[in-house]
């Protein structure tokens, strides 16, 4: 996974969507642009209906040979045969999902802004390690993954690092020299035409 000339595309799910239109909207944004990989990340705890979604999805997915991870239920995302999962506690599950998975699946780690975090779980065996929110907001307690990090991460370390969370053009401009993703969903998701804005965001790489 050398640095490409330009970040790669990370899309992620609404938290809550319509299996009967989202599968379709989302193959229209992965037709309109080349993404590498994309997480399925509902609120909903609902084993049956992760379930169904998941295996709705991987159609899409699969038939244009994008990964699909599920994000945070390693058994499920094993029992489903998806690519992988998306990890919420930083480097603390990251051995056990790769022992569990295999060597093949994608073991990602969301680390927030702690860049102790990220080396712990890059060590731990983690494929990618994702920071944010990249801008500052109101929510939670307003921490938010500076610019340094991604620069220092890019220098330092060889695990590809992901930019996700309060993503805008400007943001982009300035991150696309330090990450190997960019990690897109409400962005695109909240617009009437998702895969048009996705572009626009796309553009603002350069």
């Amino acid at each position: 996974m050398d640095m490409p000339e330009r970040p790669q595309l990370y899309l992620i799910t609404p938290s809550e969507f319509e299996l009967s239109t989202f599968p379709d909207l989302l193959a229209g944004v992965l037709d309109a642009q080349k993404v590498a990989c994309v997480r399925l990340q509902m609120a909903t705890r609902d084993e049956d209906k992760l379930s169904r979604a998941a295996d709705a999805l991987r159609e899409v997915t699969h038939a244009r040979d994008i990964a699909l991870v599920l994000s945070e239920h390693q058994l499920l995302a094993e029992r489903l045969g998806l690519d992988g999962v998306h990890l919420l506690d930083a480097a603390r599950s990251v051995r056990e999902a790769r022992k569990a998975l295999g060597e093949d699946a994608i073991v990602g780690s969301f680390c927030g802004t702690s860049r102790h975090d990220g080396m712990s779980a890059g060590e731990a065996g983690a494929d990618y390690v994702c920071f944010g929110p990249v801008t500052a907001s109101a929510l939670g307690d307003g921490s938010y993954a500076a610019q340094d990090i991604f620069q220092w991460w890019s220098e330092m370390i060889e695990v590809p690092v992901v930019a996700e969370g309060g993503l805008d053009a400007a943001r982009i401009a300035q991150l696309t020299p330090y990450t190997d993703f960019f990690a897109f969903g409400d962005e695109i998701w909240r617009s009437d035409d998702p895969a048009q804005r996705l572009g626009e965001l796309v553009e603002a790489m350069g």
